[in-house]
């Protein structure tokens, strides 16, 4: 069972940075896709951005040039370098994985507990 937990969240001021950080445990096998979501009061789910084994890293269009997605698969941790926040990127933000597969189009399927990014 796949389990994810995120760190890192807090409250800063327009145009300052955050990293948070998710670590991974139970993966069977060595290739998986781990991404980020991210929720705002009264908003839809967005996908962030992610990042698999394979190499392949995606993007929001709202977050491109802004925010650094890193995988350490030796260390199973996926980490977002947040930069030049702004206060539309408030939200929950969650680690998300799927197992034994590289990444798609597919939503990604086990999820952590999220942490809270605050930009004012």
């Amino acid at each position: 069972h796949v389990q994810l937990v995120e760190s890192g969240g807090g409250s800063v001021q327009a145009g300052e940075s955050l990293r948070l950080s998710c670590i991974a445990s139970g993966y069977k096998y060595r290739h998986y896709c781990m991404g980020w979501y991210r929720q705002a009061p009264g908003k839809a789910r967005e996908m962030v951005g992610q990042s698999g084994t394979e190499g392949s890293t995606y993007y929001a269009d709202s977050v491109r040039d802004r925010f650094t997605i890193s995988l350490d698969s030796a260390n199973d941790t996926l980490y977002l370098q947040m930069d030049s926040l702004k206060p539309e990127d408030t939200a929950m933000y969650y680690c998300a994985a799927n197992p034994n597969t590289y990444c798609s189009i597919a939503p990604l399927q086990y999820r952590g507990q999220g942490t809270q990014v605050t930009v004012s």
